[in-house]
């Protein structure tokens, strides 16, 4: 059980509420550490912001940003992460075997050398930031603009952060419908009793 209780979407304001719909909306939950961080609600709005601005902008594809997410939170050993990353990781076209194989994504055939880059990056930040050498840099670069390897980096980093934060707190994965509207109406037809 996590150390900090999640909040419900009757216990935050409209703002935080909007934001849970949105989320439930496009995920069909609203996971777990989002409702651990609605416990301060300027720290959940902005990471919301972030968070989509991270996934969901720039040429990087959400492929291999969940990808080399997935990665990140293997080596992490964050279970909580593995559990909605990888089914969404998946649903963008990764393999059963890519993913539960990823960490001998050096030997496989089955990834380009653009994504072994961006592996290799994702293993060797979350392992040791300072270990990133000018050859791999270089390599990176060979591959991806400058502004891709801003984009690969914040989702490493961002994912390096949520990991921490969910171990931490020993955060339980988050269950289909959970902190939904649903679950509102359920809490109060079990007060009304």
């Amino acid at each position: 059980m996590s150390r900090i209780s999640r909040r419900d979407r009757s216990e935050v304001t409209p703002e935080i509420s909007e934001l849970f719909d949105k989320v439930f909306a496009q995920r069909g939950n609203v996971p777990n550490m989002f409702r651990v961080m609605a416990h301060r609600p300027e720290i959940f709005a902005t990471m919301q912001a972030h968070f989509g601005a991270v996934l969901n902008t720039g040429t990087v594809s959400t492929k291999l940003k969940e990808l080399i997410i997935v990665r990140t939170s293997q080596v992490n050993d964050t279970p909580y992460c593995l559990a909605s990353h990888t089914i969404l990781a998946r649903s963008l076209g990764w393999s059963d075997d890519q993913l539960a194989h990823l960490a001998e994504w050096q030997q496989r055939q089955d990834f380009t050398p653009a994504e072994k880059a961006a592996l290799r990056l994702a293993e060797t930040v979350t392992r040791d930031a300072h270990a990133v050498t000018d050859e791999q840099f270089s390599e990176l670069r060979h591959y991806y603009s400058e502004g891709e390897v801003v984009e690969l980096l914040c989702a490493i980093g961002l994912f390096n952060y949520f990991n921490r934060f969910n171990n931490a707190l020993r955060m339980e994965p988050t269950k289909p419908g959970e902190g939904g509207p649903a679950e509102v109406a359920e809490t109060k037809s079990v007060q009304a009793i």
